[in-house]
């Protein structure tokens, strides 16, 4: 049997199984169709940038592991690579810019002399592509960072120029939000942070939010950009005490009506991201949401449909925020096929949402009402051997894009005849 005719027939089988649940699975299909993903650029050539033909990731706690060949070494082989990547995920989406991947033409151009013209490339690119594009200043991999502190830095000059360029990261912010129509999100993590136990955690705080405030003086409308701070745990060279920690950030960012950016991975082992969602859009209006895989500690390991990702994705949907929750990708594997990578984290997502969305929420929540505890657990199990991966087919047949595991072919053979001969 063909595979269309065969995707078609598992499909119409799942419609009725979920309708007996009052569940519509062609209107899941369209809320689906309707959200997008941030692809992060930097797992294109593990977190480069195109600064200088011999950048290398540096500082701030983060680190790439493997070396798997065919890497993006231009602009254009990493548009070439995402191009690719688009092709074999479901939906229409964006993609998650730093200040290093620039177009600086051969030139030295510090991080406090970008402009929207490096990145008018970019735009033209977004254009033609149909995706949106969102920002982040680069706080790491720099000379004024090898200290460990940036914007807290006790150097006034130091913070100078860092507050600068997170101004100019704004600024070519709101012009991709004008050029494509759409409001861009610029997100600010910095690596600011001791290996060791400090006396003084205050003045580094006070510091942080004396930038902050310089940062966010000028003020953009929101139909260009929105602004997004990025907390964390610890980073490695930064175990012991982090300025920007999530208690630092939620704080700032609701006093200051910025967007909280949650990150899977920047919390304790333990701690659980979806429970955040419901307890923080109570007192904010959106979230910016960091989906990666943390294996033991902050490692970005390909987002894969796990746990994580369906009770993150399930607190969205039950918490009627998918209008709320900007989503974007953020991990960096070196040791794989980069767009394959791509492609695994974005179906992973997307998949976790489905699920999300088939759920038969106002029945469950009936239950609980009722105080039905054990009809509620039923359901919850009961809906574990649902076949989602049916819905999950026909959505991708009806987008037009590889269903099932037919795109790791696609992979394979880009990976001979594009990114092997890469050197």
């Amino acid at each position: 049997m063909a595979t269309k005719d065969r995707t078609q027939k598992a499909y119409k089988i799942a419609q009725e199984l979920y309708a007996e649940l009052g569940v519509d699975t062609q209107s899941a299909i369209a809320r689906l169709k309707d959200i997008p993903i941030s692809l992060h650029c930097w797992q294109g050539d593990d977190v480069g940038g195109f600064e200088r033909p011999d950048a290398e990731l540096s500082g701030g706690g983060i680190q790439v592991t493997g070396n798997h060949p065919g890497k993006a070494r231009t602009v254009q082989e990493l548009r070439l690579d995402l191009e690719k990547a688009y092709s074999l995920i479901p939906g229409s989406h964006r993609l998650n810019l730093h200040a290093i991947y620039g177009e600086f033409g051969g030139k030295a151009v510090d991080r406090n002399e970008i402009g929207p013209e490096h990145f008018q490339g970019w735009v033209d690119w977004a254009k033609g592509q149909n995706v949106k594009l969102d920002f982040n200043a680069t706080c790491f991999s720099h000379p004024k960072a090898d200290s460990g502190f940036t914007l807290s830095n006790r150097d006034k000059g130091v913070r100078e120029f860092w507050i600068e360029h997170v101004k100019l990261c704004r600024n070519i912010s709101a012009f991709f939000g004008r050029e494509l129509k759409s409001p861009c999100i610029h997100n600010l993590w910095i690596p600011d942070g001791d290996k060791d136990i400090p006396i003084d955690r205050w003045t580094p705080r006070a510091l942080l939010k004396a930038s902050l405030d310089e940062i966010y003086s000028e003020t953009f409308v929101a139909s260009e950009m929105k602004d997004a701070v990025e907390s964390k745990l610890f980073g490695i060279g930064s175990e012991a005490f982090v300025v920007g920690s999530h208690e630092f950030y939620l704080a700032y960012a609701l006093s200051k009506g910025v967007l909280p950016c949650f990150d899977l991975g920047h919390f304790h082992p333990t701690e659980s991201v979806a429970d955040k969602v419901s307890a923080t859009i109570q007192f904010c209006d959106e979230i910016l949401l960091h989906v990666s895989r943390p294996v033991r500690w902050d490692s970005d390991h390909v987002v894969i449909l796990n746990d994580d990702i369906r009770a993150v994705t399930q607190e969205i949907v039950r918490s009627n925020a998918l209008n709320r929750i900007h989503i974007a990708l953020d991990f960096f594997d070196a040791s794989m096929n980069r767009v394959g990578a791509w492609t695994i984290g974005t179906r992973a997502t997307l998949k976790g949402l489905l699920i999300a969305l088939l759920e038969p929420t106002d029945v469950l929540r009936k239950y609980e009402a009722e105080d039905n505890n054990f009809a509620r657990l039923a359901m919850l199990d009961s809906l574990k051997n649902m076949p989602f991966g049916a819905v999950w087919d026909y959505y991708c047949l009806e987008a037009d894009v590889p269903v099932g595991t037919s795109w790791l072919k696609e992979i394979q053979d880009y990976e001979i005849d594009v990114t092997s001969k890469r050197t």
